[in-house]
Formats: structure tokens, sequence, C-alpha cells
């Protein structure tokens, strides 16, 4: 496909429009909110920001279209001529240099603000300057309408145009109009040109492509061409003068002897004479159309000289074709192709590359070993083969008769062992030796395994049979008994010495009860006595008095509602209990050593932070640009956001 695209050029806005577009985005994407008590570097810095930033916009968009335009002078001549031919090479050139003015006067425009921005002394004189920068700007955009509107045409023309690789292998069809090159394109390619019976139907290029010995080649129907002087010449025909004169093609130019055109043979001849000079160097023939009509065995003599002359004096090779019958279209083809291909060939023979690109190759020629005649070998019957015939009886069996004699898809097994071509044929089947380890693994196979194996197994079946392999369980002798209780002697023996074992091993550690009865209240006991008839103030008064001895001596006493008042030995032997059962306090000896452990344990599970690494307990921000800050002014609409 073509290198040049055209279609990826931008719109081109009006010029309000571009103003429009520009002051939006300033007002959407710098602050708009300013005070006059916020200090004068802020307000300068805010105007100038917006002046700075509308500068900005402009460049980009001009520089975007001058980008974007093809230069006339770094694109292929056939492309320059073709916009020249379309758009006025001296009006497209100064519609790019005023646009590229106008950037540079934007440019100096802002700069000559910015400056005067940096010494003003109030809101007012800044923003008198910033209006003032940017009405400036907007009317030197307003004076490039003209050149805006035109380059938007130009753009819109450009889409449209076909896409040719001016360097490709190309078939160039030219003539008079209504000569019959559009219905030849149609039928060679898809391009389904229109055709009409009167002439100019084709105003433009068109391509189309078709391939040729597995290439790609691209068709080119041009428009008509008249026989005046080039000066003369319109938008229509300059388009095909434009191609015949850069595109390196071959030249199909096409004459209708039979007059329908509306042209005579004469005018036909003349136009060829007329425009033979862009002909030079490149592969040319002469295409007699309508040949259902009339052909050149029937024309006149002054007008078969008229084509003779063309073919004799400049020797053009001429091909003849009807489009409507479609006779030797596909012949003008071939032709065509293979005359460009050779055209190609020979022109980069004539380059300077060509010595480059022949000393990189070598051709190799084998070398006789002797004096040796050695002819060519070819196998017996290979010379007068039969055509193979279904219905011969005597034919050879191919490969689907063996199947369907075999047994057909999924039964027939293919022998691909007949055809090897050994010494003695009746190696073909012999076994392919097995090697494992450097030995043949057939050498240490009984021949006779086979059949050893076939006997050891009905042996096997006939002592089953026999009932050999049953035993009886109740059947036992005399050394099966005496090993027996053996045994059972050992077994006894290993479990007393296990029993012993434990109970030597619990000797220091006695199991306490999980399920203790509660201590006896001391209230129990004297009520127990009174029921008795035993009097029981004295244990009352004894434990009175050891209650209030306990206290001058500051001991704890701990009240338990469930064994009444014990002393401190009694909490401490409690504590113990408890701490055997929490394996979080075994090993410590009060409650302020468990604490001194905790914190212990808590500091070394602490990771280190040497590095300043972000820990979870940084602040962490899930959204980087929120909606609120990011979102643009707050319009008329909605107010959920800003």
């Amino acid at each position: 496909m073509s290198i040049y695209n055209f279609k990826k050029v931008q719109v081109v806005p009006t010029a309000t429009d571009f103003v429009d577009i520009t002051l939006s985005k300033i007002q959407r994407k710098t602050p708009t909110v300013i005070h006059a008590h916020y200090q004068i570097t802020r307000i300068r810095q805010f105007y100038m920001r917006k002046v700075k930033f509308a500068q900005d916009c402009f460049d980009e968009r001009l520089n975007q279209i001058l980008t974007d335009f093809p230069k006339l002078d770094e694109i292929h001549p056939f492309y320059s001529d073709l916009m020249n031919v379309l758009y006025d090479r001296d009006h497209y050139k100064l519609a790019l240099g005023q646009i590229n003015t106008a950037r540079n006067l934007i440019d100096n425009v802002a700069k000559d603000y910015a400056r005067l921005l940096k010494f003003g002394d109030s809101l007012f004189r800044c923003k008198q300057l910033k209006k003032a920068a940017l009405g400036r700007m907007a009317t030197i955009m307003k004076r490039q309408k003209d050149s805006l509107a035109y380059l938007e045409q130009v753009r819109q023309h450009l889409a449209r145009l076909p896409s040719i690789d001016p360097n490709t292998r190309t078939l160039l069809v030219c003539g008079y109009p209504n000569v019959g090159k559009s219905s030849f394109m149609n039928k060679l390619t898809r391009a389904e040109v229109e055709v009409q019976p009167y002439a100019f139907t084709t105003k433009s290029l068109f391509v189309g492509h078709m391939d040729y010995k597995y290439l790609r080649w691209q068709v080119i129907d041009t428009p008509g061409i008249l026989d005046h002087p080039l000066e003369q010449r319109n938008t229509i025909e300059m388009q095909s003068i434009t191609a015949l004169a850069h595109l390196r093609a071959c030249i199909l130019f096409f004459i209708d002897l039979s007059e329908q055109c509306g042209y005579s043979i004469a005018d036909q001849v003349k136009l060829y004479h007329s425009i033979k000079p862009l002909f030079a160097n490149k592969p040319l023939m002469l295409v007699v159309n309508k040949i259902d009509v009339m052909k050149p065995e029937d024309l006149g003599p002054n007008e078969k000289k008229l084509v003779d002359e063309i073919i004799g004096k400049d020797g053009v090779e001429m091909a003849q074709l009807s489009c409507y019958t479609e006779e030797g279209v596909m012949n003008v083809r071939n032709q065509a192709c293979d005359k460009l291909l050779a055209s190609r060939v020979e022109n980069k023979m004539k380059g300077s590359k060509v010595n480059d690109v022949l000393n990189k190759l070598h051709l190799s020629q084998p070398q006789a070993r002797d004096d040796k005649d050695r002819p060519a070998f070819v196998p017996a019957g290979a010379d007068h083969r039969v055509k193979y015939d279904v219905n011969d009886p005597n034919r050879p069996k191919l490969e689907r008769d063996l199947e369907a004699e075999g047994g057909g898809a999924g039964v027939f097994n293919v022998d691909l062992k007949k055809r090897y071509e050994l010494g003695n044929p009746e190696w073909k089947y012999d076994t392919i030796p097995e090697i494992m380890d450097g030995k043949n693994v057939a050498d240490f196979i009984d021949p006779e395994i086979e059949a050893k194996l076939e006997a050891l197994e009905k042996e096997e079946e006939r002592l089953i049979a026999e009932g050999f392999y049953e035993e009886d369980d109740d059947l036992m002798d005399e050394d099966d008994e005496i090993i027996a209780q053996e045994a059972q002697k050992l077994k006894q023996k290993t479990l007393l010495i296990r029993q012993a074992h434990q109970q030597q091993k619990g000797k220091n550690r006695p199991v306490i009860p999980q399920n203790r009865k509660p201590a006896r209240k001391v209230q129990d006991l004297a009520t127990k006595m009174e029921t008795m008839g035993v009097d029981s103030s004295a244990v009352l008064e004894r434990a009175s008095r050891k209650r209030a001895r306990s206290e001058t001596r500051g001991e704890s006493i701990v009240r338990d509602a469930s064994m009444g008042v014990v002393g401190e030995h009694e909490a401490k032997r409690k504590r113990s209990q408890s701490a055997a059962r929490d394996r979080s306090v075994a090993g410590l000896g009060s409650e302020k050593a468990k604490e001194v452990a905790d914190k212990i344990r808590n500091r070394n599970q602490v990771q280190s932070n040497l590095f300043a690494k972000r820990g979870e307990s940084d602040r962490h921000i899930q959204t980087k640009m929120p909606k609120h800050l990011f979102a643009g002014k707050r319009k008329a609409g909605k107010t959920d956001r800003r």
C-alpha cells in the first residue's frame, strides 16, 4: 500500500471555533478565583499563567496543522505536482505560511504581555493586561479566517484522494475519453469505476489492485486526454499528465478503431505522438479495444498506415482485446506485467548497485572427479507410463483398493515395508534389531520363551485345580504350638515391664484429682457441733483471734465464697494451681514478672524500620487524582461534583 496516508490529517476548525476552543480550554484548565487582598506576586502569577497557557494552546493547534499537511518539497514529485494541479502550489504554500506567521505573532504577543505583567501594580491592571493579550491573540487568529477555510477544503479533498504508491508495480491506462479504459480496469480489478457512454465519465484518478505471479499490482485508470497544448488542458486532463510523467509504470495506450468514442483514428494517433515524450524510458503497449466491432485487418489503407507507423517506427508492441466479450483481456494483462517486470530487471542491471550485488553472489558448479561417464538414470517404465483408468481390470492397485480389500478404514494397516529397496527382497520383513547399551536385545531372548511360559501357566492352573495351595488353619504341629506359647509369655512379660515403668515414672508427680471437695467453712463446723450437742464458742473465738492476728501482721486475706477465709499460703497455692493450668504464666513468680515478659515479647515482635519504608500506620492516599479536585469548574446542572 501507499506510504502516503492523507486521511490522518486532523480537522482544521474555523477561526471562530479556533478562538472559542482555546478560550474554553483556558477557562477549564487554569484557576478562576482571585481576590484583591492576595499578594501582588500571586496576582501576577495568576494572570501570567493564563497568558502563557493561551500561548501554548494556540501553538499546539497551529503546530498540528503545520505538521499534518504534507510539505511539497519533501513528498514524491507525483504527489507534489498533483497537489499543484488540484490546489495551486502558491496558494497552498501561502496559506501554510500565514499560519506559521500567526503562530510567531502569538508567541511575540505572549512574551510582551508576560513581561508587562511582571510589573503590574494592582489586580485591575493585571486583569486588563491579560484581557488585552487574549484579545490580540484572538484578533490574529480571526485574520486567518480565509487560510483556515482553504486548508480545511484541501484536507477534505486530500482524504478523498486514492492511495497510490509511486514506486510499486503499476499498470497505467491512458487514451482518449470513452475508449474503454474504465471497462478494462473493471475486468482486472474490483475498483468498480463508473462506466457511461459519454466522454469524461472518469474525472479523477482511480486505483485498483490485482495479483499476478504471486505479486501485488496496482492498476490506475486516468481521465481521458484531448489533443491540445499543455497550457490549455483542464484540471481533469492534468491529473493524467501528472501520472504519466512521474509514475514508474507500464503504459497501456488505448485506441478505438471503431471510432465509437467520437474521435477519429487520426486524432487518436496524433494524441499518441503529442504525449509520446511522457513515455520515455517506460515500457509501452498499444492496446486496440473493441475488436468485436472493428479489427485492425478491416481498416482502410490510410488508417492502417497510421497504426503501422506507431508499431514499426517506435517498436511498440500491439495487443488486441474486447472488454465487451472479454476476449484478450487476460492476455493483455499478462503481456503488460511481463513487460514491466523485464523492464524493472533491466533498469536494476544498469544501476550502480548491481556490481555490489553480483559480488555477493556465487554459483557453485560441480567438478568432475574422474573421466568416467555417468549418464542420467531413468527408472524402467518411467518413460511409457500408462494413464490410470478406473475401469481397467489390469490397472495397478492403489492403496485405496488395498484398503477396501483389507476391511476398510480402521481395520486396514498400511504396509510400509513393501517398498523397501534392499539387496535381498526377503529381508524386507526381518525383525529390526533393538539396540540397548550397545547390545542387541534380540540376542538375549530365548526363542522358546513363549512355549515355556505357556507350559508354566498350564502347570499353575493344574496345581490350583488340585488344591495344592489350600491350607488348613486348624492343623498345627507341635513345633508351632511351642512357638505360639513362648510368644504369649513374651507378650505378657512385656506388658508387666511397661506397667512397672509407668508407675516408677509417675512416683514423684502425684496426680491431683480435678474434682476436689471444697474446704469446709468454720461456720459449717460450728453448726455441725451444735447439732451434736457440743459447744462451738471456743472454735469461733479461736478463728476470730487468728483473723485479727493476720490483719495486724499485714497478711493478705482471701475471702473465697467456696472456701471461706484462708491465709496467704492458701492464695499462693491457688495461684500455683492456676499457673499450672495457664501456660502463659508458667515459670513466672508473679504478675509483675509476667508483665515484664509481655513487654519483652512485644518489643521483639515489632519489625525494625531502619530504611524508613512505608508501614501500616503511614498515611496512604488511595486516589491520586480525586475527582473533586480535577473535574473542572462547576457549571449549570448537577452540583454534586465539582
